[in-house]
């Protein structure tokens, strides 16, 4: 009698949510051989083919169609199952999985993640990064950290700290014998480190004077898709950046970087965690969501 694993199912899955071996091997914490053999070894027990792949793309047989359909169902059950089986656990363990971007990992990643690492070493974390927007439940993530004004409104959602704020800055060595940007249009007169977003487009930078957004295009000598590696050219006077402060309150406290147009960025909203609504959440579940209410008491006590 052939015997099938509830992870090849989750594998099937993860590959039709996902469109792509690499990004659902990414998904399950596995290599993308091991998940292709996997799938290899399902199908060949099932005697059908489940995808059809190419060097370029992958998507469902008929048969694969009408198996995701109907296994969809039964596994969401089976993990509903399990969830309310780890919920009694009095030692919580297991692996969350939470899905945000890169400045927003390294801000939580000391009070929140390592802190609660400390506090349940049974439990592991898989913190992925990414600049687009997903919907966490249909990739399979537990939570997610964005901006208050980019959670789904489906969600709930915890937020993590005080407002947040940009900074523009500059290092002594650029600014020496150079007139300082006095409003934001004076950047037009400056080589500015320019950011490209995850879809392609050129990031505006954002400002506000009485209530009013203003938005600047600007230009200069490189366009970067990562804070640190702007970072790295403001620091090296390359010309002006644009960061979220926490990337650069170090650099500034030290006097590594110069802060320009302060009173043109107020703050702007906080980070949250946000989950949607469990019946029986694991054990782990619940208590990152107790560390992560505990952190938002403590910020907003400060």
């Amino acid at each position: 009698m052939k015997t099938y694993k509830l992870t090849d199912f989750d594998a099937v899955l993860a590959i039709s949510r996902r469109g792509s071996f690499r990004a659902a091997a990414l998904d399950l914490g596995m290599s993308t051989s091991a998940l292709s053999n996997a799938i290899a070894k399902l199908e060949g027990q099932l005697g059908v083919r489940l995808f059809n792949r190419t060097t370029r793309s992958v998507s469902l047989t008929e048969a694969g169609h009408r198996f995701v359909d109907q296994v969809s169902p039964a596994v969401r059950d089976i993990h509903q199952a399990l969830d309310t089986v780890r919920s009694q656990q009095e030692t919580p363990s297991g692996t969350l999985r939470i899905n945000t971007f890169a400045t927003a990992a390294q801000e939580i990643l000391s009070p929140l993640v390592l802190e609660f690492l400390k506090r349940f070493p049974k439990v592991q974390i898989d913190l992925v990064t990414e600049g687009n927007l997903v919907d966490i439940v249909a990739d399979g993530f537990d939570f997610g950290v964005r901006s208050q004004h980019l959670v789904p409104s489906d969600m709930i959602a915890i937020p993590l700290g005080p407002p947040r704020r940009h900074a523009v800055v500059a290092a002594p060595s650029y600014l020496e014998n150079r007139e300082l940007p006095r409003v934001p249009s004076d950047l037009k007169a400056h080589p500015c480190i320019r950011v490209r977003l995850p879809n392609g487009a050129l990031f505006r930078w954002q400002f506000e004077s009485d209530g009013r957004p203003v938005q600047v295009d600007v230009d200069g000598p490189i366009t970067l898709d990562e804070a640190s590696l702007a970072r790295t050219a403001v620091l090296n006077g390359l010309g002006i950046g644009y960061f979220m402060e926490s990337n650069v309150r170090d650099d500034i406290a030290a006097g590594r970087l110069v802060r320009l147009l302060d009173e043109w960025t107020p703050p702007t909203a906080p980070l949250c965690l946000y989950y949607p609504s469990r019946r029986n959440p694991p054990a782990a579940f619940k208590v990152f969501v107790d560390l992560a209410r505990e952190l938002a008491r403590s910020s907003r006590s400060r």
